[in-house]
């Protein structure tokens, strides 16, 4: 048995502390809001997150201090906007040096940071390098009636990795690892963009051909800015890539495929950030991830659209219509690149 602190009670977080609990370990899962942990440890409920009991033995904390006093492991599920304030937090309050595990998807406009990097950056006792990340296609929601799910925990410290595989792996949910950290966290954190742009064709109309064209040229620029950013490409054919871009591109569980589905709708960004009550990651990446692109003239036309939409006022309609009257090009363009140039 270990002891787990989980900072984060939505839904990720949550789901994440039910699979902890059923394996057996010392769960406590912390929240910034008083009002929640005490409805937790008094109801076993998280209702506007997940409509589903709470293990009795996941004991709820708004002290941080007090929820990681003696833990083996750190399991940091916060929006990303909200993680460098965490992790100061964390690190004024922190004794010992247990593992630090992030299963949070974004990327830092401005900095253009990963999240492992945010997190090594505020945590002054940590290297980067040993740091894991857990992702993959994994609905919250579907994690916490225990149906089959499959991640991937990746960090360049092997011994950490395997040790975090061994915490989560049980009979529903399947842990493999990696080493390439960047394409793992890439592909998390991009895919939520190309989510924004299934929604948004969903909610002007399109079937399913525009969806698939959609998700496999997002394929495309996730691959062709991930490897610019020092990613493996090949990690983005697995289960953080293409695994967890097709679950957030085709299901109703996703906010992003719902906030994309609302402004495809004409709903404008503000009312459906309103409308959610969540955090819709896709928003803050599309901003890093266009500006990545400009910064370094990388090619990214979907990315390029939804930002138009999100931050320009731009007709989902009219950005449809530039893509599809786009120059002709070759379709494995990309795949040769990579190929003749793998570095």
């Amino acid at each position: 048995m270990k002891r787990v602190a989980v900072l984060g009670a939505g839904s990720w977080g949550s789901a994440l502390s039910i699979v902890l609990a059923d394996n057996g370990h010392d769960v406590r899962l912390w929240t910034h809001r008083k009002e929640q942990a005490d409805l937790i440890n008094e109801t076993h409920k998280n209702e506007k997150y997940l409509e589903i009991m709470i293990p009795k033995q996941i004991i709820a904390y708004h002290d941080m201090s007090a929820a990681i006093k003696d833990v083996d492991v750190i399991l940091i599920v916060v929006p990303s906007k909200a993680m460098r304030e965490v992790c100061q937090q964390l690190s004024s309050s922190m004794e010992g040096h247990p593992v630090i595990v992030h299963a949070s998807k974004g990327i830092e406009p401005g900095t253009l940071s990963r999240v492992s990097q945010v997190i090594g950056e505020e945590l002054a006792a940590y290297k980067e390098e040993d740091i894991v990340v857990l992702s993959g296609p994994s609905h919250a929601e579907e994690v916490a009636q225990r149906q089959p799910t499959t991640v991937t925990v990746s960090s360049n410290n092997e011994q950490n990795a395997k040790a975090i595989q061994d915490l989560f792996m049980n009979e529903s949910f399947r842990v493999y690892t990696s080493t390439d950290v960047i394409g793992i966290e890439l592909g998390g954190a991009l895919k939520n963009i190309i989510a924004l742009g299934a929604g948004i064709s969903d909610g002007l109309g399109y079937g399913d051909n525009a969806k698939a064209a959609l998700i496999t040229r997002g394929l495309a620029e996730i691959s062709r800015l991930g490897t610019k950013m020092g990613a493996n490409p090949f990690t983005f054919l697995g289960l953080p890539g293409v695994g967890d871009l097709i679950v957030t591109c085709t299901s109703v569980h996703s906010r992003n495929w719902r906030a994309g589905n609302l402004l495809g709708k004409g709903n404008p960004l503000d009312e459906v950030l309103d409308q959610m009550g969540m955090v819709v990651e896709g928003v803050r990446t599309t901003k890093a991830a266009y500006q990545f692109a400009q910064d370094h003239n990388i090619e990214m036309p979907i990315t390029e659209g939804i930002y138009e939409v999100l931050f320009n006022d731009t007709e989902p309609r009219a950005v449809v219509e530039q893509l599809m009257n786009r120059t002709k090009r070759e379709e494995l363009d990309d795949l040769k690149q990579l190929l003749n140039n793998p570095e």
